[in-house]
């Protein structure tokens, strides 16, 4: 990363420079939704890895082939972008197709999610896959809650650790395993404490807490899953990221609906922050006094986890308040973006 610094003050410049970054959490869509959405994420991102939970979700390589398709098609004129697929795996899913495959598989818990009504029931029902995963070195991403409604929603990440997580990896060593959007300090410390173990994190977990969400009555637009957390974890993440661990990487799970969806009776989990993740996370990096660590955070990180190569572009932000728009509408979709009516205080260029 480059800061720039006046010769004579020795004041830094507001201005970063960095490699261009890639995504490896997202939630692109479908259909109209997908052409939406998808210009935010290609203006800034060089690559993403785009999550299978459609209708139906996306359950064999042939699947992802054909969603990978309908995301070019969908891609604006002018962007250089690359979708990364991943596969949703189910209590059925076949180890034969994932070798077949050459991308990664997506483990969301049976309802933990949007569009996970077919997720795994019991990891024991995929052991054949897990297996075949570490065999080959295929990593596996983890939608990282239980589901059972006896446990309370604030603990199914800590508790998924001790229960699935922890234990699946004394089993399988080898295996590469992606824990997703974090959002507690248990997950950062089971990452950093596990072998082959990585982690993406979130824009908005690293902003908000679970106060957020009630700030003067429900705020639907702040609802997410995994939920936001305590103050505590918030504040885990942050020194995560900052700390400069190679184990944690940029993942927005920046997760569209629209708004008629979200301020429903029963309205929808996601935050929708593609149009200002990388402004976002440039506020956080620089809050935490450690701004010369996003490079490595959004744009080195996660290629090495995955073992493929850096992106050769770049991209610059500046220190450029401005007012985020409350809402984007299309000519399908209306949506409220992540930090809607709020002062944004980076830029990227050119997005």
């Amino acid at each position: 990363m480059a800061c720039w610094r006046d010769a004579e003050s020795g004041s830094v410049t507001d201005a970063i420079s960095i490699r261009r970054p890639d995504d490896w959490h997202v939630h692109l869509r479908d259909g109209a939704m997908l052409e939406a959405v998808l210009p935010f994420t290609a203006r800034q991102f060089a690559r993403a890895i785009v999550m299978p939970n459609l209708t139906p979700p996306v359950v064999t390589a042939k699947d992802a082939v054909a969603y990978r398709e309908r995301i070019r098609r969908a891609l604006p004129a002018g962007h250089a972008f690359e979708p990364l697929m991943t596969a949703y795996l189910t209590d059925a899913t076949d180890p034969d197709d994932i070798a077949r495959g050459h991308g990664e598989r997506a483990l969301y818990p049976a309802h933990a999610t949007t569009n996970s009504a077919h997720g795994v029931t019991d990891i024991r029902r995929i052991r054949a896959v897990i297996e075949r995963l570490e065999r080959i070195g295929m990593p596996l991403l983890v939608h990282g809650e239980v589901t059972d409604p006896s446990v309370d929603i604030f603990d199914r990440e800590a508790v998924f650790i001790e229960s699935v997580a922890a234990p699946l990896m004394r089993e399988h060593p080898g295996l590469k395993l992606v824990f997703e959007h974090v959002t507690t300090a248990e997950a950062v410390a089971f990452v950093n404490e596990t072998a082959n173990a990585g982690a993406t994190v979130t824009p908005h977990h690293l902003m908000i807490n679970r106060n957020a969400i009630f700030a003067g009555g429900i705020r639907p637009h702040m609802y997410c899953l995994p939920v936001a957390k305590r103050e505590k974890h918030r504040l885990a993440l942050r020194k995560a990221i900052a700390s400069g661990s190679p184990r944690f990487f940029l993942g927005t799970d920046s997760a569209p609906h629209a708004i008629a969806a979200k301020e429903a009776e029963c309205g929808c989990a996601g935050i929708f922050n593609a149009p200002v993740a990388l402004a976002a996370y440039a506020q956080v990096f620089d809050e935490e006094g450690a701004l010369e660590k996003l490079e490595a955070f959004a744009s080195e990180n996660g290629p090495r986890f995955y073992g493929l190569p850096l992106n050769s572009g770049r991209v610059t932000l500046r220190r450029a308040p401005h007012k985020v728009a409350l809402r984007i509408d299309t000519v399908n979709e209306v949506v409220r973006p992540f930090l809607a009516g709020e002062q944004a205080g980076w830029t990227v260029e050119g997005s």
